[in-house]
């Protein structure tokens, strides 16, 4: 029963019967214990698991996303981390794996590579101040922020939590995470 619990992580030995599979054995890996007993954890952890359930399918090879989960999850249970921060980390990180990566690397308009002040939603990327004040979907943003966005979206996923920034950067990463979610998956979710 143990390895049947929200948020096992553990490896299965299946077989199928008919048209479903059955547990054998499994031996339990980790079992995120810290998350259960707390309640913002709990709530955070079970936000990342509804992403995760909609944007993958049964039988998906999706090692990528498994490792962000796994490494989301180890970052809840086992850190103070600021949860806010956390979720927006995985969100980001979790739409540029799964085919949304936003254009980091210069104006998606202007391809100028300097004076980048926004982040366009309609766009999906990064406007300079220029084009960026032309955008009525985009949001102006920190330099602090900028550097976050394409720390999370460039790092090794090993490091990808191994930032600090101020309170105001994770406000403005909430927002751009919690908008750029919706807008790509089409659909409301609530923390």
């Amino acid at each position: 029963m143990a390895g049947t619990q929200f948020l096992c992580f553990g490896e299965y030995i299946l077989y199928k019967g008919g048209n479903t599979y059955s547990i054998n054995s499994c031996e339990t890996i980790e079992v995120f214990y810290n998350i259960r007993t707390d309640l913002d954890k709990l709530k955070y952890a079970s936000y990342i698991t509804k992403i995760v359930n909609d944007v993958t399918t049964e039988n998906q090879s999706a090692y990528k996303v498994m490792q962000l989960f796994l490494n989301t999850l180890y970052m809840i249970s086992e850190t103070d981390k600021d949860l806010s921060l956390i979720n927006s980390v995985f969100i980001i990180r979790l739409l540029s794996i799964i085919g949304f990566r936003p254009m980091i690397e210069e104006c998606k308009n202007c391809k100028a590579k300097d004076d980048l002040m926004y982040f366009s939603f309609r766009d999906s990327g990064f406007k300079c101040s220029t084009c960026g004040k032309q955008d009525k979907g985009a949001m102006q943003i920190s330099p602090t922020t900028k550097d976050a966005i394409r720390y999370i979206i460039l790092a090794n996923a090993k490091k990808i939590f191994s930032f600090e920034v101020p309170k105001e950067t994770i406000k403005e990463l909430e927002i751009i995470s919690k908008i750029y979610l919706q807008d790509k998956l089409e659909k409301e979710y609530k923390l």
